[in-house]
């Protein structure tokens, strides 16, 4: 089932011109008869008029043969077969309509619609992958009771999956075997899921507030039972903290997990049936590190609460997609905030919209969180949508307090649950709820880019005044040049020289320390301040903007110490950090050589041996910003300078302070491996010292013995990545060891994948693609090509960058293979292409080339398609 070449540019589809259907589906049936080549599917739909008497009954189909059309049990001729439609003519107003289509699962490379993964059926349907299953009304407006029979050989196929509950089953001849499932609420077609395999199956129960028993099922390959507590776990928390701060309660008698290893996505929240990336569900202490933990937890956490934002209450259209998504991020970040470290996870999380989101903001793919415009809506998944997204619901979440933001989520689902809804709608019940007016601040959801804020501070001595002149504005982007203000929560708190909190006052009354920016420019004075305060500005990073403020180095070392908020802290030492980066770029392009001051060290130095900070959030706050957060500071990109600067600043750090942080790593030597918190913040801290001292004399030594010695899979890729980033001499071995151990296990592979992609010796790219002949390396999985590919081209930027052009040549190869296999992987793997236009002017040229290739090409997928030719016209 590879993609269909494209025979007419693609068009493009405007949230404007929605209209509702003019036909809906209120129940459908399926039968599935599975075989590998030629798989059977009989639906019976009960389609009900909504229009006027006339109009056709049009629906969506891609990659499909159509067999037969009934209406009401009788054979119906009057029909018409499009590229990518099905079109019936003279319908009765309400009819059952029987349509049998045969698909190829075998040969669905794209891994949308019904597809084989490993040994097992799969299906991955949103956002339009319903349509390759059978012809139907594949939008998110129509709402269908589902019932599903599904048909297999029981030797090969022994659990038979669908979303609802089981409700029946039974024997066939040939050693077939049939099991049936409904769901009782309504859903979109996206949301529908089957799997069919044989496999290992981890089950618990869960009883929930209101008393209800439900069974928890996790279904995983063959040998990997033992990898899947801590899924259960996660799962079983889940529940427990959405009934408790959102009080919301699961719905129907089971709910199953399933991991497949050939997935596009992380997962997927198909109603009462989660389909996961394996990636997203086995761990235990050999084959998954900290972050793989905190990545499960987060993920079973999104997908879980997914069954009230998103299922429960779907969304109108595509163009909605953040009304599910940027509210379900909002709910798993609290989550796993609330279950770990607050700090270190906005820490995180402030990272990516920083980084790649930002990046995204002023590249040619700039959007809305509501988006206006969309070609092909996978490539809608974006950072925009779902982080920023998030942050839009967390500035409403500060605009309003958790009382009222609570009392805005009930109002929501008491008017919307079982619809389809839109985000005027959430916004409508926030404001509803609260009483407070979100007019302004409905701007975020239809305006793009990166607002910058730049302050300005003067202090009145003789009035004892304190005189903050707030600016705001939005730098144009892809396709809106003009921009209005928008509300911006502007979270500030002053210290006097003790460290002590000034209370704000205005006109004699108590201020918040949030305040509402809402116009191009504002004044706020505050009132009895007896000494020249420090400010401290957007803390817990109140809206996603860029702050421009000349903070003195005293400023920010003694934020660094006294702020009260823990991110405020961190963000002194990135603003800090940033100044001596940007300083050193410059310094490094005049011919002049690096150059940090003393009280820079040793204000980190300080951080490092504060005993009453957590050591995991000691280990962020020595975390340097990547090079590709730091080249989105540059309208013009030196990715040379930049590696050099970072390089420097990496090693100053390891040599001023090798006998702290060789210490510090001696000190937390652990006994035994848990995932505890505390557990996890000391291994934290204990890596990031060894990252540093790898950069030192002691670093081969320490690696070495840290990987022979290592009982868990933390403690190996930490010294792995340590060897490699230093290209200390024990690299080679370690690489080989692992290589050696692990390469039967594919998932474990992708970490060994990921550092040979970072690998930053000078045959970089040739290392990768020898590393592409490795048994364990498979470029129709989309984790394998991720790991590799994208680890080179995304986070290897100066050899992907190399000015021979080598790497972007290589990029073209892959995607290339790609668009015809699988692209929605390609149009994730072109990014690093469509910020060309940021380079000098040899890069650009070679990366224009490489563009204009691919656009060449006579097969090229929608993916691909909208995504370069925004970049090529841009």
């Amino acid at each position: 089932m590879a993609e269909q070449p494209t025979t007419t540019q693609p068009t493009a589809k405007y949230r404007a011109d929605y209209l509702s259907p003019d036909y809906t589906i209120t129940d459908i049936s399926l039968e599935f008869d599975l075989h590998d080549t030629e798989t059977k599917v009989v639906a019976v739909n009960k389609v009900q008029r909504l229009s006027t008497e006339g109009a056709p009954l049009v629906l969506d189909g891609d990659s499909l043969k159509l067999v037969r059309v009934e209406v009401d049990g009788q054979s119906w001729t009057d029909f018409s077969e499009g590229e990518s439609s099905l079109t019936i003519n003279n319908l009765p107003e309400q009819c059952e309509l029987l349509i049998e289509t045969e698909i190829n699962p075998e040969a669905n490379t794209l891994l949308e619609g019904l597809y084989k993964s490993g040994g097992a059926y799969c299906t991955q349907c949103e956002a339009e992958g319903f349509r390759r299953i059978t012809f139907y009304l594949d939008r998110p407006d129509v709402l269908a009771r589902f019932t599903t029979k599904v048909i297999a050989d029981k030797t090969q196929y022994p659990f038979l999956l669908s979303n609802g509950n089981r409700v029946d089953a039974g024997e066939l001849e040939n050693g077939r075997h049939w099991v049936q499932w409904q769901d009782p609420f309504p859903k979109p077609s996206y949301l529908f899921a089957l799997v069919a395999g044989d496999f290992d199956v981890l089950r618990d129960k869960y009883t929930t507030v209101s008393g209800r028993e439900v069974e928890l099922e996790i279904f995983v390959d063959k040998g990997n039972l033992d990898r899947a507590d801590y899924a259960m776990t996660s799962l079983i928390n889940s529940m427990k903290w959405d009934e408790e701060r959102f009080g919301l309660e699961y719905d129907l008698d089971i709910y199953m997990i399933v991991a497949v290893d050939f997935f596009n996505m992380g997962a997927m929240e198909n109603k009462g049936l989660n389909v996961f990336n394996s990636k997203f569900v086995l761990a235990n202490p050999s084959t998954a590190t900290d972050t793989d933990y905190q990545g499960i937890e987060a993920v079973i956490g999104h997908e879980y609460f997914h069954n009230w934002t998103g299922n429960r209450v779907t969304c109108r259209d595509w163009f909605q997609l953040s009304l599910k998504e940027g509210l379900t991020v909002f709910r798993d970040q609290e989550f796993s905030s609330d279950l770990g470290s607050r700090p270190v996870n906005r820490i995180n999380n402030v990272r990516i919209m920083r980084g790649p989101q930002f990046a995204e903001d002023r590249g040619p793919m700039s959007h809305p969180i509501r988006p206006e415009k969309v070609i092909e809506m996978n490539n809608f998944y974006t950072l925009t949508v779902y982080e920023k997204g998030s942050e839009v619901i967390r500035m409403m979440h500060t605009l309003l307090g958790e009382e009222n933001f609570q009392s805005g989520m009930k109002l929501y689902f008491e008017r919307h649950d079982g619809t389809a809804a839109t985000c005027d709608d959430f916004v409508q019940a926030m404001e509803d709820a609260s009483g407070i007016s979100l007019e302004r601040f409905r701007r975020w959801y239809s305006q793009s880019g990166t607002p910058v804020v730049k302050v300005d501070t003067e202090y009145l001595p003789e009035q004892k005044r304190y005189r903050v002149t707030i600016k705001q504005h939005t730098p144009e982007t892809a396709g809106q040049k003009e921009k209005l203000p928008l509300h911006i929560p502007f979270d500030i708190e002053l210290y006097n020289k003790q460290g002590e909190v000034i209370s704000l006052q205005c006109n004699g009354k108590p201020v918040h320390h949030v305040l509402d920016i809402t116009e191009a420019e504002q004044v706020f004075e505050f009132e009895n301040v007896v000494e020249q305060p420090i400010i401290s500005m957007l803390r817990e990073f109140s809206a996603p903007v860029i702050l421009e403020y000349d903070y003195s180095d005293e400023e920010l070392v003694f934020l660094m110490v006294n702020a009260r908020n823990e991110f405020a802290r961190w963000d002194a030492g990135q603003i800090l950090l940033a100044k001596y980066i940007k300083l050193n770029v410059s310094r490094l392009q005049q011919g002049e050589g690096f150059e940090l001051p003393s009280s820079v060290v040793d204000a980190f130095r300080g951080v490092l041996l504060d005993e009453n900070l957590d050591p995991a959030f000691i280990a962020e706050m020595l975390t340097l910003p990547s090079e590709n957060e730091i080249a989105g500071w540059y309208k013009t990109v030196d990715v040379d300078a930049i590696h050099t600067v970072v390089g420097e600043l990496e090693s100053v750090f390891a040599n001023e302070m090798a006998d702290e942080f060789s210490a510090i790593y001696h000190t937390l030597t652990q006994d035994s491996y848990t995932i505890e918190h505390a557990a996890m913040a000391k291994r934290s801290l204990r890596n990031t010292c060894l990252a540093y001292l790898a950069n030192t004399e002691q670093g081969n030594e320490l690696a070495s013995k840290q990987y022979t010695d290592s009982d868990n899979m933390t403690d190996t890729m930490a010294a792995m990545a340590a060897a490699n980033s230093a290209e200390l001499s024990c690299r080679e071995n370690q690489m080989s060891d692992f290589s050696e151990k692990w390469t039967h296990d594919g998932l474990v592979m992708d970490k060994w994948f990921m550092l040979q992609g970072k690998n930053p010796a000078d045959n970089a790219l040739e290392n990768v693609r020898a590393t592409m002949s490795h048994a364990a390396f498979d470029i129709k999985n989309p984790n394998r090509t991720r790991s590799l590919v994208a680890s080179f081209c995304a986070n290897n930027p100066v050899h992907f960058h190399a000015k021979d052009g080598s790497g972007y040549a290589f990029l073209t190869e892959i995607l290339t293979v790609l668009n015809s296999s699988n692209p929605q992987v390609a149009s994730r793997l072109i990014e690093p292409f469509l910020k060309y236009r940021q380079y000098d002017e040899q890069r650009q040229s070679l990366m224009r080339a490489e563009l204009e290739k691919l656009a060449a090409l006579d097969n090229l997928a929608k993916d691909l398609f909208e995504k370069i030719q925004k970049a090529l016209e841009l």
